[in-house]
């Protein structure tokens, strides 16, 4: 796959010249060289902060240079906006899908381009059979009618996909393209790149899944701190080589970290903190019983749609219940009440944190203080020197790297703006901390950091539950680990079985080996 389509004589397709990007003081990008070729198959890596994002944006039209050219089929190009990137060919998916809930699954994928019929309307029905045969064409079988946001995160980015690749592209940018997609569709996604490179298409791919990367790309191009260290054929790079360029670290302390940066297995014997039972909610979950004890990280592990994210919203106040009761230090926390849950010191990292959790256009400030600000405020009024005490101390403590905390958060890396969420939650001193995916779509180095949070967190006795899709965070950070199928509970591992083995068993259903614990 990742060696037959590209001419590595040809003039490249797209290509960035001594680009240099700067915001309010701070480099993200210093006359950076890219270039990838028709048919290749090109992995951009990079940890937090390295200028991954800036890049795709500059390349795509979002921003500007401040110097330096791009060059598209060997000609001088300049995108004056998103829309001219994608007429020319240059077509982006974005780790957080970038589409329209309430619009139809073909609305989203013909929009600005829809068939017309002779009457100068939309063209429904062509619309309507167009989009079902793109669709059928990359395995994906959905309604087209139906609205966007009635479909599962994972089939969204495949629609995201599908429009991204419908107009006539001849680069596609896939940002981490596989961070919502289970196994069948990763697949999927994979044979699609496959079909595009056959057709000449240059494809970058952005993930932080080193098996992907290896399996997916032929050449990479490492940035770190803005510029480009490492650019060469992937086959000659063995991984520890790749993240030691990435975290700008001897090859031998990188072999010596580990899989994650967990030191310790946090648990405890202290009575629970949080108690649930019952929680049920008709088609998502049923009967979920669980208990979590300060200083304790509680894992819950699952494949994509066995509830794990419906249980942190059950227990947050996020989704409303048909039955059951959450209790804190032996209270009720009212069912189905955000407010009622963080007085009672329950808070949650979200899983998407663009749609659920920062405010884009607001200052690194305003949303690490933004649900602290009435404990802030006196007679309705919160003064400047009491938001930046708090700011301060969690810029610090968790080192968000931005120019100040006036910079726009949007404009932060995706491991700075999860550091920011992070903060803002720390700042009501809570009790739970509810976690999911708190390192989807972040790189190596901005996931040692919030795993080495996660324990410190843990050490100083605040109770967390932990969501992740990778294995090894779940196993390497978890006292517990409670296995969720269908909504329901699977399996309860605990000590020894605490392990890849007994936790992939449980996720196939193996009861015999994922019950020894029991």
């Amino acid at each position: 796959m990742t060696d037959e389509s590209a001419d590595h004589t040809a003039t490249p397709v797209l290509e960035a010249r001594g680009v240099t990007k700067k915001f309010a003081g701070v480099t993200a990008l210093d006359s950076v060289d890219f270039a990838v070729r028709p048919g290749e198959s090109l992995a951009l890596m990079g940890e937090n902060g390295a200028g991954k994002s800036t890049l795709i944006k500059v390349l795509t039209g979002v921003y500007q240079p401040d110097d330096g050219q791009l060059l598209l089929g060997g000609s001088a190009a300049k995108f004056a906006r998103p829309l001219d990137a994608q007429r020319a060919g240059v077509s982006t998916i974005y780790q957080e899908v970038n589409l329209i809930p309430l619009m139809s699954v073909a609305q989203n994928i013909f929009l600005g381009r829809e068939p017309r019929n002779r009457f100068g309307l939309i063209d429904f029905t062509r619309m309507y059979a167009d989009a079902r045969a793109l669709l059928d064409t990359y395995g994906i079988n959905v309604d087209v009618r139906k609205p966007l946001r009635s479909l599962a995160l994972g089939v969204q980015q495949m629609v995201a996909l599908a429009r991204s690749v419908s107009i006539n592209a001849r680069v596609v940018i896939m940002d981490e393209p596989t961070s919502s997609l289970e196994a069948r569709e990763v697949e999927t996604l994979f044979s699609v790149v496959s079909l595009l490179r056959e057709q000449g298409i240059a494809i970058v791919y952005v993930s932080h899944r080193m098996d992907e990367i290896y399996r997916v790309a032929e050449r990479v191009t490492v940035l770190r701190d803005g510029r480009v260290v490492h650019t060469g054929a992937l086959s000659a790079l063995p991984r520890v080589e790749l993240i030691s360029l990435m975290l700008g670290r001897s090859v031998e302390k990188v072999k010596r970290g580990g899989m994650t940066a967990f030191s310790s297995v946090h648990s405890s014997d202290a009575p629970p903190v949080l108690v649930a039972k019952d929680l049920s909610r008709k088609h998502q979950i049923e009967g979920i019983g669980l208990h979590i004890r300060p200083g304790e990280v509680v894992g819950l592990g699952g494949l994509l749609g066995s509830g794990r994210s419906e249980t942190l919203k059950a227990l947050a106040g996020v989704m409303q219940l048909d039955r059951g009761s959450v209790s804190i230090d032996g209270k009720a926390v009212r069912s189905g009440s955000v407010p009622a849950a963080i007085r009672a010191g329950i808070v949650m990292l979200p899983e998407d944190r663009k749609v659920e959790g920062i405010v884009p256009n607001l200052s690194v400030r305003d949303n690490i203080v933004l649900a602290a600000l009435p404990r802030l405020s006196r007679g309705g009024f919160s003064s400047r020197s009491n938001q930046d005490a708090v700011v301060d101390v969690f810029m610090k403590r968790l080192h968000i790297k931005a120019s100040s905390p006036d910079q726009i958060v949007s404009e932060l890396s995706g491991g700075n703006q999860q550091k920011v969420m992070i903060a803002r939650w720390l700042a009501m001193s809570p009790k739970v901390l509810l976690l999911d995916e708190p390192t989807r779509g972040i790189d190596v180095g901005a996931k040692a950091e919030v795993q080495a949070l996660i324990d410190e967190l843990a050490g100083e006795g605040l109770a967390i539950v932990l969501v992740s899709s990778e294995v090894e965070e779940v196993v390497e950070g978890s006292a517990r680990v409670i296995v969720l199928r269908d909504g329901e509970i699977e399996a309860e591992l605990d000590g020894d079985d605490v392990d890849e083995e007994h936790l992939l068993a449980a996720l196939a259903g193996d009861e015999d080996q994922a019950g020894d614990s029991e």
